[in-house]
């Protein structure tokens, strides 16, 4: 069987498309479509459904994938190193959301780099769960950490650590709520209170208005801004309340800089997933580093 067949099929899986593909392999989408229909005889079976938008692997193209993934990317890391006596210098491409990839992933691996010169290159990307499960699938990313277990074979993916949220805010406002007044007033004594949040959904407050209050979220944000530090920097200004995860804000809390609001029995919880494509966490410098991380999860508690 060729293994540029092989290559072309196992790049159409993760991508989803054929035009995908033939973006990330630099080759036009007849000629990718023409290859996959070449294995396609060559195997007697279908490997993919065509749909309006991309493709979707059958049962076949599942189990071929799986099979053929984790050999083909083991044959780009020897090409890659080349046939040097040494062990060739390799990258770890990781991926996930910024401000957990600044404050835990990436404080916890940067002993790869080696004390005396680098073990490791560590490359980082960062974006939404659905960005980086898609890029690690794509092959751009060699471990992802998302906020859900993806789906599929294609992906293996496994507990981190859990993210709990607080309703926290500056001492302007919180000075102006007498002891236990959102325990009792719940959601309708905050609501003069401006709320800042990460997007115009209102992903963080929906949340816990949902599962502590049992109650629709507030109808808009005074303030937006796409990073949970800046949120962060704006509540300790007084710009207003907001939910953020305790590890990001515990030491604003230490220095008096923000106050919780409100201590629910059970505080809303995000769990965190580290993911790989399947086959790959053999791979030394992949296995240490999803071990470090999940060493380091057990120090956050």
């Amino acid at each position: 069987m060729d293994l540029a067949l092989l290559r072309t099929f196992v790049t159409v899986h993760r991508a989803g498309s054929f035009t995908r593909a033939a973006a990330l392999l630099g080759l036009s989408q007849p000629a990718v479509t023409s290859q996959i229909r070449t294995l396609e005889r060559q195997l007697g079976r279908p490997l993919f459904l065509r749909k309006a938008r991309g493709v979707t692997p059958t049962s076949v193209g599942d189990e071929l994938a799986h099979r053929a993934a984790p050999h083909l990317d083991a044959l780009v890391e020897i090409a890659e190193g080349g046939l040097e006596v040494e062990a060739p210098l390799r990258s770890l491409h990781l991926a996930g959301p910024p401000e957990f990839m600044a404050e835990r992933v990436l404080p916890a691996l940067v002993g790869m780099t080696g004390s005396e010169g680098p073990a490791v290159r560590l490359r980082t990307s960062f974006g939404s769960t659905d960005d980086v499960l898609e890029g690690l699938a794509a092959g751009h990313h060699d471990l992802a950490v998302a906020t859900r277990r993806p789906r599929g074979t294609l992906l293996s993916a496994g507990t981190l650590c859990d993210e709990e949220h607080l309703l926290v805010a500056g001492a302007r406002w919180a000075g102006r709520f007498a002891p236990g007044a959102v325990r009792r007033g719940g959601p309708g004594a905050l609501a003069k209170v401006p709320v800042i949040d990460v997007h115009e959904s209102l992903p963080f407050a929906r949340r816990y208005w949902t599962t502590v209050f049992d109650a629709p979220p507030p109808e808009h944000a005074a303030l937006v801004a796409p990073d949970l530090r800046a949120v962060l920097s704006c509540v300790v200004s007084g710009a207003g309340l907001a939910v953020l995860p305790r590890y990001l804000c515990e030491d604003a809390l230490l220095r008096g800089e923000l106050v919780t609001l409100l201590e629910p029995p059970v505080p809303p919880l995000r769990t965190y997933f580290v993911a790989v494509r399947a086959g790959t966490q053999a791979l030394p410098h992949i296995a240490t580093a999803h071990e470090w991380l999940l060493r380091a999860a057990v120090a956050w508690g």
